[in-house]
């Protein structure tokens, strides 16, 4: 009976060892087991409103199923819903369940490249961040329009859009509002170096002037080739003391960007940012401009014109004019395009 009972138990702890390898074999495949089912890169986006589960769930329609089994114990053993961490992952192919779960643990995500959009409203410029981050675009239109926290970074909220320099830079999707702004006041300090600096000097004015020119040069003419000359005319204009008379800071006046042409009875709005009524640059940009708008006044072109009208074949180009004389004839051969084309 000894014997029988010791082999019993000899067999008894085969069994085990061997099922044990089995779950250890089982487990091993699992978390080595690529977790993606797809041939592309994923990326993850994990949220403040995320749990373990809603993780899963976003991973689910592009996950393979020994993968997500590996994925899910990995996850129970470590208690990963209450260790969450936001941000945005990107998940390779071929790439292990153990390792994604590491990076995923670990708050190993990969950043963004924000392109800091052109726009006319800070709304415009709230929403089109907020699709590449985690913050909604109520959060950031509401610090924009709230003139303490512009203040805190150095602006108010007239001159809020000159803080931003519409280039792409890296960041983190899941960057906090305050680190945003704070990464933007650096990229703003980097691009007004001391050349631009001098430069803007040299044209007798501050960096937010020039930002403020260059938003009126933007809105007149897509024409990249042309805004050095318009830069010119505009600080002719400037230096001789004469009203600028652009006709899209009526439309910012009046809030309608939409008006093809500008009647007298616009010309009557009262704002400090109509420029037919008020000389002098307005209180602050009618939109975030382009870099090459700001490189137009910081680079203007040597002319004496000083006046501009829009060319009647709707090249989105211009007739310049020395003479009042010259623009009115310019004008009229506009005015009449207009007509042709009935546009009121």
């Amino acid at each position: 009976m000894k014997g029988k009972k010791k082999y019993y138990i000899l067999g008894l702890l085969a069994a085990l060892l061997l099922a044990g390898a089995v779950v250890a074999y089982l487990f091993y495949r699992q978390l080595n087991a690529p977790l993606l089912s797809i041939k592309n890169t994923h990326y993850l986006y994990i949220d403040s409103d995320d749990s373990a589960d809603s993780v899963f769930s976003k991973l689910q329609p592009v996950s393979a199923e020994l993968g997500m089994k590996g994925l899910r114990r990995l996850a129970d053993y470590y208690d990963y819903g209450q260790h969450l961490r936001t941000g945005r992952y990107a998940i390779e192919p071929g790439q292990k369940a153990l390792d994604v779960f590491r990076e995923l643990r670990n708050g190993q995500q990969k950043p963004v490249m924000l392109t800091v959009p052109e726009v006319r409203t800070m709304d415009r410029m709230a929403a089109k961040l907020s699709r590449k981050l985690m913050l909604d675009s109520a959060t950031i239109a509401q610090a924009l329009y709230d003139q303490d926290y512009c203040q805190r970074l150095g602006y108010d909220t007239t001159t809020i859009a000159c803080l931003f320099v519409p280039n792409t830079y890296e960041v983190w999707w899941n960057t906090s509002l305050d680190a945003l702004m704070e990464r933007l006041c650096k990229e703003h300090d980097s691009f007004w170096d001391g050349q631009r600096r001098k430069l803007a000097e040299a044209q007798g004015l501050t960096p937010n002037e020039v930002v403020t020119l260059a938003s009126i040069i933007d809105e007149e003419t897509a024409n990249n080739g042309e805004k050095p000359m318009i830069a010119g005319m505009y600080l002719n204009r400037l230096r001789q003391g004469m009203l600028l008379q652009a006709d899209p800071t009526v439309k910012y006046a009046l809030h309608d960007f939409s008006l093809r042409r500008i009647l007298n009875r616009h010309l009557e709005v009262e704002s400090p940012y109509n420029t037919y009524k008020y000389a002098g640059l307005m209180p602050g940009p009618i939109r975030v401009p382009s870099v090459q708008a700001i490189e137009a006044v910081l680079h203007p072109a040597a002319h004496d014109f000083l006046y501009m009208c829009a060319k009647e074949d709707f090249s989105g180009t211009h007739n310049f004019a020395r003479t009042l004389r010259e623009h009115n004839e310019n004008a009229r051969r506009y005015q009449q395009a207009l007509n042709r084309m009935g546009i009121k």
